[in-house]
């Protein structure tokens, strides 16, 4: 999930015209595959019965030649880990940001940080100002010498 890809490949336009003419995608991007979620709980259910993860792919309508040869080896580790742990619930629901506090909300930050968060931004708006009147000063300049 938070993993970089093993192989570096760029889809080309074709490939991923090609990729998203497939059932089993969600979404495609020159460097990543949306795979939908019905797709991952019946790959998984097929690879608990036997099927290799290359024939699923190759099953379910995917070139590998396209995708990666490692690909449907990794996606079916992924999704079985997913599987083991969350159950079906875990391939048909988006997992990414789960349980992700984020970021602070206005509410959580206390008087004295919105305070200084305030502070902050009055001081960088202060200093575009100031910015600008000198950008506006030098821009009169010029066209009174060129007058």
């Amino acid at each position: 999930m938070g993993k970089k890809r093993s192989s570096s490949k760029i889809f080309s336009e074709h490939e991923i015209k090609q990729l998203e003419s497939n059932p089993n995608v969600l979404h495609v991007t020159d460097k990543s595959i949306t795979y939908a979620p019905a797709f991952k709980l019946a790959a998984v259910k097929a690879y608990i019965s036997g099927q290799t993860p290359m024939e699923i792919f190759r099953n379910a309508g995917f070139n590998v030649d396209v995708i990666g040869h490692d690909k449907p080896h990794q996606c079916l580790k992924r999704w079985r880990n997913t599987y083991s742990a969350l159950g079906e619930n875990g391939l048909l629901e988006e997992q990414r940001g789960k349980g992700s506090t984020g970021r602070p909300t206005g509410e959580r930050l206390s008087m004295e940080e919105k305070l200084k968060r305030a502070e902050a931004r009055i001081k960088l708006l202060e200093a575009e100002n100031d910015f600008l009147k000198k950008l506006d000063a030098l821009e009169t300049q010029k066209m009174q010498r060129k007058h």
